[in-house]
């Protein structure tokens, strides 16, 4: 899962929202989206924790497979990356907005560091989703 020393090399990131002063004027995405090559790096900092507690019951309501997608978006595999992420979730485009992210509370890291910017990586699948048709709007 992921690079075995990412979260030594990697600091997290997430992604950045506009200012307020601009998004009271419209209402459009307020989140300013990272490159597929940040993201990528982002993955790579979820590590093989034996036991992922971030899918577990403190973590993850619906079990997201969080290790698994993580490690297809580190290898650049974004396509499988939705389909893992739809097999447990009809709406990604959804709870990678709007979830509180217990999923990253639970997260290994997040008992000595920072954890995984996990809900910055599975809005960046929705997204990426978006621009390759695997999700299509009605």
């Amino acid at each position: 899962m992921g690079k075995v020393t990412g979260f030594l090399e990697i600091d997290r990131q997430v992604h950045k929202y506009q200012p307020a002063s601009d998004r009271i004027r419209h209402f459009r995405e307020f989140t300013l989206p990272m490159s597929d090559k940040e993201v990528e790096k982002q993955a790579a900092r979820c590590m093989d924790c034996g036991i992922p507690f971030c899918h577990g019951p403190t973590g993850c309501p619906i079990h997201n497979q969080i290790p698994d997608w993580n490690d297809l978006v580190y290898n650049g595999d974004w396509d499988n990356a939705i389909r893992n992420l739809h097999s447990t979730n009809n709406f990604p485009e959804f709870t990678g907005r709007i979830c509180p992210a217990p999923c990253e509370e639970a997260c290994t890291l997040n008992l000595e560091d920072i954890p995984v910017a996990i809900k910055t990586v599975e809005q960046a699948i929705a997204d990426k989703a978006y621009e390759t048709g695997h999700i299509r709007p009605y």
